[in-house]
């Protein structure tokens, strides 16, 4: 179990675990897993972690559909920013205490300002990474919105 999947369970989410064996040399861990679990990729959300104003420790989360951009004028609009830019990979690591590539959203261990692309609401249920590369997890957009504290706002533009 992953800390994503136990607070997912400790909150009583309903939720269901997807396990893929994950290729290392994909060029997008995102698409693979829309790929190997046979969902959308407008289904399948990544989790990104960018910046505010230069500041290297000033971090927010994007949660955006595995197709897309991050649009980081809109993810610093959002975050109540003047600039934004993609946060250093080791940092991002060390803040959520999951490793890149299975970055969740969920249990991270520090509580970071999050947001989450509109287009989740247009679905019952979303995939966002559960921890690990190869394992998802797949919930309701505004379960995972209340187990945040994330905001529904367009990030991809």
């Amino acid at each position: 179990m992953t800390p994503a999947i136990n607070l997912a369970k400790k909150k009583k989410i309903a939720h269901s675990v997807h396990q893929y064996k994950h290729e290392p040399s994909a060029a997008s861990y995102g698409l693979e897993a829309a790929e190997a679990l046979g969902q959308d990729p407008a289904q399948v959300f990544k989790t990104l972690l960018f910046c505010l104003n230069g500041e290297a420790k000033n971090l927010a989360v994007a949660i955006i559909p595995v197709e897309n951009k991050l649009n980081l004028k809109l993810a610093a609009k959002a975050a109540g920013g003047k600039k934004a830019e993609m946060a250093n990979p080791d940092i991002a690591q060390t803040v959520t205490g999951y490793v890149v590539g299975g970055i969740s959203p969920l249990g991270q261990k520090k509580a970071l300002p999050t947001f989450i692309h509109s287009s989740a609401q247009g679905f019952d249920t979303i995939c966002v990474s559960a921890g690990k590369r190869g394992l998802e997890i797949e919930l309701a957009p505004q379960d995972l919105a209340n187990l945040t504290r994330g905001k529904l706002v367009d990030l991809c533009g």
